[in-house]
């Protein structure tokens, strides 16, 4: 079960545009390096829902990714592509000295973990795919499902400000917000970590990269699918969705017919964050699957 906690130890790793941030908790000897979502959203949500897995023997591993949190925040967009992030995971991992670690991508953090996975799959034991996909036409495709069940003409009204560029305006807010409730986490009161992340969200990389809100793809990562590489991931994968995810179980089931070695498990009562919204039915899976394949 999840639980706030101070990390152990604290570090400051120079990357490509500028210095990140690292923190951990527990001196075990298998890593489990999570990724968090975002991009441009502080590591609190996801480290602090992660790093009660001190208690299952792992060494927890979470940095603040470049542009967010207690890292630099650079200005520069030409920063904010998923192979600088690449690069910059394997130089957090090479710097903590972590060796093969099991990795956990939430959300944005899936993307950049199966970036990642196909260009140092030598650096992994296991990955983890939460609440996350492969193939960003077929994801739209799916949030546009989503947004259908808001009814035709608030999906009107949300196409014209769209189209006009009035994302702020309060209809076009109040649509996005009933999405979120629905599709990112469905408790009625968000978890501090979780609040705490999203208030301190730096927009330049989110929009670069993803769009102006979960519900619209504009950025540079909007063509991106891995599905035809995702044979070369032959590590133990395990992936974790909610029934209700912003990121749907058909994204999930996807991936999982694409990858040689995954496993897949849907939370019934959860959307995109069952960490926190159905925890005494995530942690068991997720630890059952690591240590499973400690060995791996």
């Amino acid at each position: 079960m999840w639980r706030e906690m101070e990390p152990d130890r604290r570090h400051e790793i120079e990357v490509e545009g500028g210095r990140v941030v690292a923190y951990e908790f527990g001196t075990g000897a298998d890593v489990l390096f999570c990724l968090n979502g975002g991009p441009g959203l502080p590591c609190d949500y996801l480290r602090e829902a992660h790093s009660c897995m001190v208690d299952q023997g792992f060494r927890v591993v979470a940095f603040d990714q470049l542009g967010c949190g207690a890292s630099d925040r650079p200005e520069d967009p030409a920063l904010w592509t998923v192979g600088r992030y690449v690069e910059e995971t394997e130089a957090v991992r090479r710097a903590l000295g972590l060796g093969r670690v099991h990795l956990l991508g939430h959300s944005w953090g899936g993307w950049l973990s199966i970036d990642y996975a196909l260009t140092y799959p030598e650096a992994l034991k296991t990955v983890t795919l939460a609440d996350t996909n492969a193939d960003m036409p077929h994801l739209v495709s799916e949030l546009h499902r989503l947004r259908a069940a808001l009814g035709p003409e608030t999906v009107a009204m949300m196409h014209r400000h769209e189209a006009e560029g009035t994302f702020e305006h309060p209809e076009y807010a109040a649509a996005v917000t009933l999405l979120n409730y629905r599709h990112v986490c469905r408790l009625p009161v968000w978890p501090d970590p979780v609040t705490r992340s999203l208030e301190d969200w730096n927009m330049g990389p989110y929009g670069t990269m993803q769009g102006p809100n979960e519900f619209l793809y504009t950025g540079n990562m909007k063509d991106w699918n891995r599905v035809p590489d995702l044979h070369r991931m032959q590590m133990p994968v395990l992936i974790l969705c909610g029934q209700h995810d912003e990121l749907t179980p058909a994204c999930s089931m996807r991936m999982k017919h694409h990858l040689p070695n995954a496993e897949i498990k849907v939370f019934p009562n959860s959307s995109h964050m069952p960490f926190y919204e159905e925890p005494g039915a995530y942690y068991p899976v997720l630890t059952e699957f690591l240590k499973r394949n400690i060995g791996a």
